[in-house]
């Protein structure tokens, strides 16, 4: 059997959460919508908000039509769906159409498969190691991005906030490139190019326990080091997920008194999944 609890919150201070996180049977998953920051423009009359929350309503139509597929297809499905959705007001081919992260688990009785597409990682416990499921595309492109747009302003030739506009003018025209990075939006080749996978659940090596995380989650132990990933799953075993969420925003809120004036919050989403023994 899989067990199964969740926690997610908006960032401090804003309404809306743009993490989304759900369970169709023995389907779980977690999605990060990409923020759109101030003064850019989507071609989309709709948000993140919108968009995380009707991926998944499609992922579970198409886990429903055919629960034996690669979660790839139903995924690639799902985003096809998505675009019929947006009807014909939203210019789809917009660099800054409204995208999402993807991690999805799957209980298959003996076995599990699993799906990461873009920066929400898997993190699974196999007894002697723990194994975290990654794709680290974006954070490649990101530190190339950084580094060009120094390169064409020079480190003192502009100010922050024109260097900023210009890292995410950049890093739009590589979503969904090659050599760029692959997410969730209106492409259904996305789903192709994510990280998958199938993982035992009897044997030695066998899947103990599992945690889907987006960013604003998993940065407790990438950002600010609270703990080791197996501590993390510890953590969500012992206490649950709302736990590890109120450590975030502690991490959060001193580092935002040390670094006054950056973005130090972010929602946050994280998924427990136990796997008894048969």
């Amino acid at each position: 059997m899989m067990r199964v609890c969740s926690a997610s919150e908006p960032a401090p201070g804003r309404l809306e959460n743009e993490d989304h996180v759900f369970q169709y049977g023995d389907l779980v998953g977690v999605l990060d919508g990409a923020t759109v920051p101030d003064g850019f423009d989507t071609g989309c009359v709709h948000g993140p908000t919108w968009y995380v929350r009707q991926l998944a309503a499609r992922i579970g139509l198409a886990t429903a039509e055919r629960p034996a597929a690669a979660l790839t297809g139903n995924l690639a499905a799902a985003i096809l769906a998505v675009r019929a959705d947006h009807g014909d007001r939203c210019d789809l081919d917009h660099p800054g159409t409204p995208s999402a992260t993807v991690a999805l688990l799957r209980y298959g009785g003996d076995h599990v498969d699993y799906l990461v597409l873009c920066d929400s990682p898997l993190v699974l416990d196999l007894g002697a190691q723990i194994r975290v499921v990654s794709d680290d595309r974006l954070r490649t492109a990101m530190a190339d991005l950084r580094q060009k747009a120094l390169t064409v302003t020079g480190a003192g030739g502009v100010d922050q906030a024109t260097r900023f506009r210009r890292a995410v003018t950049l890093q739009r025209q590589q979503m969904n490139r090659t050599h760029g990075y692959w997410v969730a939006a209106a492409n259904p080749d996305a789903a192709y190019h994510a990280v998958a996978g199938t993982l035992p659940l009897r044997g030695p090596e066998r899947v103990r326990r599992a945690a889907l995380l987006t960013d604003g989650a998993s940065c407790a132990v990438e950002r600010f080091g609270l703990f080791d990933w197996r501590e993390l799953l510890d953590l969500l075993t012992d206490v649950g997920p709302a736990e590890l969420i109120r450590q975030v925003r502690l991490a959060e809120a001193n580092d935002a008194q040390r670094h006054p004036g950056f973005k130090r919050y972010d929602d946050a989403t994280a998924v427990f999944c136990g796997f008894d023994p048969e």
